[in-house]
């Protein structure tokens, strides 16, 4: 009787290009901190920000 094998599910890794969105991301993000005059207490809006800008897409909050 033959051995069964089973497949390898595929890996999740940050591939080249989530990578380099990622730093397009963070660069932006980064620029939006600076433009607020360096101030603290923003980091996740300056972040979704920042993925609109890059990206173009934005998503609905939860209670819209």
């Amino acid at each position: 009787m033959p051995v069964l094998k089973m497949k390898e599910s595929p890996r999740l890794s940050n591939t080249q290009t989530e990578t380099r969105l990622e730093e397009q991301i963070r660069g932006r993000a980064y620029q939006l901190y600076e433009a607020r005059g360096r101030e603290n207490g923003s980091d996740l809006e300056d972040w979704l920000q920042a993925e609109i800008d890059i990206t173009g897409n934005a998503t609905r909050s939860a209670s819209a």
